[in-house]
């Protein structure tokens, strides 16, 4: 098959690979479109810990072409999503069912060969079926998972006013989930003008760009000088990871999904806030529960084929799998603005 492999820092070949047949447990899947992560761009060029050469991609779709013996259970030619995550399903987390918080994880795309290719193998339970929903739509739903995991979870009610910081592909995911929970007000924070506006386009009834207003104020003033209920972190920036401590109300709550990819260190008030406003701080980490791998999943699908939450919209740019080494550079480089980034190995 054809793979875009990674050999070391932001160095990737487009050849030849081969790729083993099938275990008994696993379905081989003709890859149709797989996403790039905002973690492979940062894990690729600071913190790659995993075997080299690699094919990353864990965001992705496609459909069944070969089949394990012992896999009874799906069709040759079955669309579907992959699940990336392979919980061990044997440590104290996993046996409680809070399978993102597994201690001896697999990963297709890191710590195994993943989606950036023509083919990639992968469990039988790690694929759902997605009908007839579009491949690309199918792409997004890992990420759409990620999003739902931490609205799930942070437990927003009806009429709260919900702050969030970083409106990419999580964080417009994350404003579509909050509209769907009953929120009354959400206040979309970015220092990118166009994100802003597509924010509002998505139902934001106001945002802030905090390069050109005081953000602490204009909080305060949006919510009678209170603050927000919940401050969701989407960004995975030091800066942005610190002010959500700056503008959450009294005893409200504030939500990390964002990764921290260097030391985040907090001022004196920042600091203060925590105890003296009492805060509930929460961390989000992957998309996984049980049953797995959860209701994100199994909502994210039902959702979007009612055509409740949009996914693919959030496409800024497609790429042909030879030209996955363009798309990272352009990513990394930030050469264009952009938002998700699909990887298209196979023409359909």
């Amino acid at each position: 098959m054809k793979a875009a492999v990674l050999y070391e820092k932001n160095h990737i070949v487009y050849k030849d690979m081969e790729i083993r047949k099938c275990q008994p447990d696993e379905v081989k899947v003709k890859v149709m479109a797989a996403g790039i992560c905002g973690s492979d761009t940062h894990k690729m060029i600071q913190k790659w810990k995993y075997d080299l050469p690699a094919i990353m991609g864990h965001e992705f779709s496609g459909y069944v072409v070969e089949k394990g013996s012992k896999v009874t259970d799906v069709n040759i030619g079955e669309r579907v999503v992959g699940i990336p995550f392979l919980p061990c399903r044997k440590c104290e987390y996993c046996l409680r069912g809070q399978y993102s918080l597994c201690d001896h994880y697999g990963m297709i795309g890191s710590k195994s060969y993943g989606a950036f290719a023509e083919f990639v193998n992968i469990k039988a339970t790690n694929i759902l079926s997605i009908g007839n929903m579009d491949f690309e739509d199918a792409a997004m739903i890992e990420p759409s998972a990620v999003a739902l995991h931490g609205v799930l979870n942070i437990r927003p009610q009806i009429g709260d006013v919900v702050a969030v910081f970083g409106v990419g592909t999580i964080g417009m995911l994350v404003i579509q989930w909050l509209k769907i929970a009953g929120v009354k007000e959400i206040i979309a924070i970015d220092i990118s003008d166009k994100k802003l506006q597509d924010a509002v386009k998505i139902g934001c009834e106001k945002v802030i760009n905090p390069l050109k207003e005081d953000l602490v104020a204009k909080i305060h003033q949006y919510t009678n000088e209170m603050g927000v209920d919940i401050a969701l972190e989407c960004a995975g920036s030091k800066v942005t990871q610190e002010q959500c401590l700056l503008v959450t109300r009294k005893q409200g709550k504030v939500g990390y999904l964002g990764i921290a990819y260097s030391d985040v260190t907090l001022s004196e008030k920042a600091f203060e806030n925590i105890f003296r406003k009492e805060l509930i701080l929460k961390g989000f980490w992957n998309c996984y529960s049980s049953p797995f791998p959860g209701k994100e999943w199994s909502n994210t699908i039902e959702f979007a084929k009612a055509g409740k939450i949009k996914l693919k919209d959030f496409i800024s740019h497609r790429f042909a799998l030879r030209d996955t080494q363009y798309a990272f550079n352009m990513m990394i480089e930030r050469q264009e603005e952009y938002n998700k980034v699909m990887i298209i190995p196979n023409k359909e």
